[in-house]
């Protein structure tokens, strides 16, 4: 992903926190009735796109001489944000609910950064990291702005890889909306510069028992309506209370996109299938996968499409889906 280097905030090259990540494969891939193009963002160090954000913003604590960072996370962030504070040598730790995933947390311990389990909600954790980082630099994936300037290199990847023209939809995961307002970040850098005329229609996934997003989105709401939640197998997307909730309904809304919702034993069925194709992906990107089903269906032939493996199914092994 630093190709794209000159449209980076890195002031000196020597200060890229880097494993040579990114350029993941686009790979077309049976979709109910129709094909649609897969990022094979699954395929980074730590086995999701999460990566994109954390070497760019461990990148900029690093130039800037941050010694010491906290995160909170339901997993993957932590895990990237943990990888690359190792390979900077910056102290770490990390908050999550105490439910997550085992493989993740043994992944986060494993770097050498500090975990911090927090019982209770995705909230009660976001909570519990805002004390902390009353004393020390809260490398947030949602709240820090140079994470989405490094997811937004989704959008930079893809369109090189179409011979420079966007597609026509992207369907992506709606939980924090990293990646999704990452892509959209980067879809008008590429418009404002010329490279495409229009940015694609964004098409946002929502697991049905925690959709605040997609209510709000269908009760024409400019700011987020908060709702009582259920439990998913899609911890990934799991937030009740999204902190960019109104930029990411905005960025739908302006292109021309919509939000869709799926079932827990819709993303079950998205796992197995999938899996059957060789494609070994975590519940949360099921979800998506299930998102992009129901899309197809209504979708028009000649679209372009494309969606985004977000995770790997190391990550999740035996958990939900069995």
């Amino acid at each position: 992903m630093w190709r794209y280097r000159e449209a980076l905030p890195v002031c000196l090259e020597e200060n890229a926190v880097t494993f040579c990540e990114g350029f993941t494969p686009l790979l077309e891939v049976p979709i109910g009735r129709r094909s649609a193009l897969i990022k094979q963002d699954h395929l980074f160090p730590t086995g999701s796109y999460k990566d994109r954000g954390a070497s760019l913003m461990i990148s900029v604590l690093k130039e800037h001489g941050v010694k010491e960072i906290v995160e909170d996370s339901s997993g993957n962030a932590g895990c990237s944000v943990a990888a690359y504070a190792a390979r900077a040598g910056i102290d770490c730790e990390i908050f999550v609910p105490s439910d997550t995933s085992k493989s993740k947390l043994a992944q986060i311990a494993a770097y050498g950064a500090r975990l911090n389990l927090v019982p209770g909600s995705r909230e009660d954790t976001a909570a519990a990291v805002l004390k902390a980082a009353a004393s020390k630099c809260y490398a947030s994936h949602s709240y820090n702005p140079l994470f989405f300037h490094g997811t937004k290199t989704f959008a930079f990847e893809v369109t090189e890889q179409l011979g420079w023209r966007r597609p026509d939809v992207v369907v992506l995961p709606a939980g924090n909306g990293t990646l999704l307002l990452g892509a959209y970040i980067g879809f008008n850098e590429l418009l404002d510069a010329g490279v495409i005329s229009s940015i694609p229609k964004i098409i946002a996934v929502q697991a049905r028992n925690c959709s605040p997003l997609a209510r709000s989105y269908e009760e024409r709401l400019e700011k987020v309506s908060f709702v009582e939640t259920q439990p998913t197998i899609a911890e990934g997307i799991a937030i009740a209370k999204p902190i960019r909730g109104n930029q990411i309904l905005k960025a739908v809304r302006d292109s021309g996109g919509d939000f869709v919702t799926v079932e827990e034993t819709e993303i079950d069925s998205a796992y197995r299938e999938m899996a059957k194709m060789g494609f070994f992906i975590e519940l949360t990107s099921a979800a998506v996968i299930a998102g992009l089903k129901k899309y197809a269906v209504l979708s028009d032939d000649a679209e372009v499409v494309v969606s985004v493996f977000t995770g790997h199914g190391l990550k999740t092994a035996g958990k939900g889906a069995s």
